[in-house]
């Protein structure tokens, strides 16, 4: 037999298939996906590859086709379904064969089982307590403290167990009894202070047995149902009797539920899961943030069971692994997770959710830069399975395509629980100054934060900048603290540090100007930081709580703060947009968006509609129960577009507003947008080389739209010089034409081996 096999190598001088002979004593572990080691090169050395392909008839002479050395074991077999997708990703992105691989594949690294062991008590009472006489004359300190230890877990035990006695007698029952407690080996290790070499002594005296036992290692610890179960609304019921005539119609297709904040889309998800799970299908439910884990999971533990995980860059490689066994084993119905959840190795999926999918999360940022929406319609279609999209404020290119049909458009126009949608005002920033209010909370935010406070109701607060301050800079000479490796200004935090959020530089700010040595240094700008000071000096008796990624590095911190909040234990949430995608708290009734203009003037093309969107999904958060809620809004610009639709909850007068601007200046949807971005740690070699490539492309397509090269929005990250060429196409194939030929061009000349080219199909954000 021989095998198919991609390098482990990110080159395109290697990016094809090589064939290797499977010797027969490694046949019975070939499979696609596999991870192998083989001799590659002139001199043969070890390189690992993956299985991409099994036949009994090589393209090659056998006799010239190298064997592979070793197959690695893996209890994940990836399917053909995957390996196909790395083959779409490839051609669709502009990425190396062994990039998308390691992208779709599951971890391919075995992983042991979780251990746990246990310490088992092996001798009745009696015999126990002579043991213990025997280690205290002795002067077997620890062992004696091992066997009291035990001994009292036992009787713990028993009390409630020996009164119910009736046939036997209570000495009998309790010398039963007292055999078999264990207590964690963990446990004794570090509460009794002992060593492995006591325990180990102690079995061989036949006092106790150590136990292990070998487990899935499951990161959902201890779900709570914190959701009640509703029964579905005339509207949502609606929805799912299509989808049902659809599915039982053998009818595949993607779906764009748009609906208003609390309108109950995750009530509809419920239910057409439930209808896809009695079919014998699975289920993958994207998620855009890592925050949403605890509440959705739970949400899903409520209708479900435990026959949900999930899966997020916060576990380590073990749980992943486990996750993904459990998947393909069968073991678990759904699989909840960001969007590399996607690549869930389910032997049989049927449905594929993806929540909030507007999200810019969904969009890799490194290569390759796929979007999950559009992995997933792929996806989608070569599994047999339906694709749901939903959103209250969907993206322009997923609204634009049910528009045209494409997509089935599902409405909610209204709250699942009847109640009304909160009412929103816009505050003028620039009259509030006029009046002598410098402070970050204007007069009306401040009056309703006192009245929520007063009536023992939560508030929220948004703002999109973590850190104290946004930039220090000197008052007399107008120098700005940059970071030295980036051409970005230093972000100051509380405690008098200051860092680049881009490489992590840090530093602390200088007492004078490093330039003209004044020390009138200043920190200007409004961080979550600076936000929690104030409103500890403003509110001196409320519970402030703050949630930005400063706060939230631990692993389970981000669940801790969620369930902290949700349960009352603060009275003030201030925090960046984690705080304002899909979370559910009752008693939230005002939520306060203090600088809605800030992403407004980003220099992106998308800055209105993201605008929009985090504003309209901020405003979501309040009068979630059963009070009303109240949405403040606070703005330099309140006549924008972005912010009047936010305001009057409509998306579709802002869909209308933007769309008349991309059509007029020729942005994605109304066209395609290739970036060739370069990168090099040489800036002149950087710009020379994408000056050249430029001219190449516009002798060979004479009516290219290109834009650039220019510097990027950033000169220089991490000592690293960028340049970017925007390309406008309204032919998707002309564009990956166009890419193929920048591919090939930069292959064949030499300056090129010392830039970076990386390739971006409709970017969301700026380079």
């Amino acid at each position: 037999m021989f095998a198919d096999i991609i390098i482990d190598i990110v080159h395109e001088a290697v990016d094809r298939i090589f064939e290797y002979k499977i010797p027969a004593h490694l046949e019975s572990r070939a499979a696609l996906g596999k991870t192998v080691q083989i001799p590659f090169g002139a001199g043969n050395r070890t390189r690992t590859g993956y299985i991409v392909g099994i036949k009994e008839i090589p393209e090659y002479d056998p006799a010239l086709i190298k064997e592979i050395i070793d197959i690695r074991d893996n209890e994940i077999e990836s399917q053909r379904r995957l390996i196909k997708l790395a083959v779409f990703m490839k051609q669709e992105y502009g990425c190396t064969m062994i990039q998308a691989l390691k992208t779709v594949l599951p971890v391919q690294e075995k992983m042991n089982r979780e251990e746990s062991k246990s310490v088992i008590l092996t001798v009745g009472r009696q015999e126990g307590e002579d043991f213990l006489i025997r280690y205290e004359t002795r002067h077997q300190v620890a062992k004696a403290r091992v066997l009291k230890r035990l001994l009292c877990e036992a009787d713990d035990q028993e009390q409630g167990k020996v009164c119910d006695c009736r046939n036997e007698s209570k000495s009998m029952f309790r010398e039963m009894e007292v055999k078999e407690i264990s207590l964690s080996y963990t446990t004794l290790i570090k509460e009794e202070k002992v060593s492995l070499s006591t325990l180990k002594s102690m079995e061989k005296d036949g006092v106790i047995s150590i136990c292990s036992d070998c487990h899935f290692r499951n990161p959902i610890k201890s779900p709570v149902a914190t959701h009640e179960i509703h029964p579905l609304n005339s509207a949502q019921q609606l929805i799912y009797e299509e989808f049902v005539r659809d599915y039982d119609d053998g009818i595949r297709r993607t779906y764009l539920l748009h609906g208003v904040t609390g309108s109950g889309k995750t009530e509809v998800y419920m239910s057409l899961i439930r209808k896809v799970i009695e079919e014998g299908k699975q289920v993958i439910v994207l998620i855009p943030e890592i925050s949403l884990t605890f509440q959705t999971v739970n949400r899903f533990y409520t209708y479900f069971g435990d026959r949900v995980s999930f899966v997020n860059s916060r576990l380590s490689k073990g749980e992943k692994y486990d996750q993904f066994v459990r998947a393909q084993n069968g073991d678990i119905d759904i699989m909840i997770g960001p969007r590399s959840a996607l690549f869930t190795p389910f032997q049989n999926l049927g449905l594929i959710i993806i929540d909030e999918e507007h999200e810019g999360a969904y969009k890799s940022e490194i290569t390759p830069k796929y979007h999950a929406r559009e992995v997933a319609e792929h996806l989608a279609k070569t599994s047999n399975a339906s694709l749901v999209l939903g959103s209250a404020t969907p993206s322009l290119e997923a609204y634009t395509k049910a528009l045209k049909g494409e997509y089935r458009l599902w409405i909610l126009k209204e709250r699942a629980n009847k109640m009304e949608l909160p009412k929103i005002s816009v505050v003028d920033l620039r009259q509030e100054l006029k009046e002598g209010n410098r402070s970050m909370f204007s007069r009306e935010l401040r009056y309703e934060m006192e009245q929520r406070l007063r009536r023992k109701e939560q508030v929220m607060l948004f703002l999109n900048r973590r850190g104290y301050a946004g930039f220090i800079s000197c008052r007399v000479c107008g120098k700005v603290m940059k970071c030295p490796h980036c051409d970005i200004s230093l972000t100051y935090h509380r405690g008098g540090q200051m860092s680049c959020h881009y490489c992590g530089y840090e530093r602390p700010a200088p007492m004078t100007c490093p330039d003209c040595g004044s020390k009138h240094i200043t920190a200007f700008g409004t961080g979550t930081q600076k936000v929690e000071a104030a409103l500890y000096k403003e509110f001196p008796e409320a519970r402030i709580m703050r949630m930005d990624f400063d706060t939230t590095r631990k692993k389970e911190s981000y669940n801790q703060m969620l369930e902290a909040f949700s349960k009352g234990e603060a009275d003030i949430l201030v925090g960046t947009q984690m705080i304002v995608k899909g979370h559910d708290f009752s008693k939230v009734t005002l939520m306060g968006i203090l600088a809605a203009d800030l992403s407004l003037h980003s220099g992106d093309y998308r800055a209105a509609e993201k605008t929009f969107q985090l504003v309209t999904q901020a405003s979501g958060r309040a009068g979630r129960g059963k009070l009303p809620g109240q949405v403040i809004i606070q703005t330099y610009q309140p006549d924008h577009y972005a912010i009047l639709a936010s305001k009057r909850q409509n998306y579709e007068e802002f869909y209308a507003q933007e769309m008349t601007y991309r059509r007029i200046l020729k942005y994605p949807p109304c066209c395609e947008m290739l970036v060739i971005f370069a990168t090099s740690d040489k800036e002149e070699i950087c710009k020379t080389a994408l000056d050249e490539l430029a001219a190449y492309l516009k002798r060979a397509f004479p009516d290219i739209h290109m834009i650039g090269p220019s510097e990027g929005a950033f000169k220089k990250i991490n000592d690293i010089y960028r340049r970017v060429i925007y390309i406008k196409e309204t032919d998707i194939d002309r564009m990956k034409q166009i890419r193929s030929c920048a591919e090939d061009y930069s292959r064949t000349k030499e300056i090129f081996k010392q830039v970076h080219l990386y390739y971006d199909k409709n970017p969301m954000g700026i380079y």
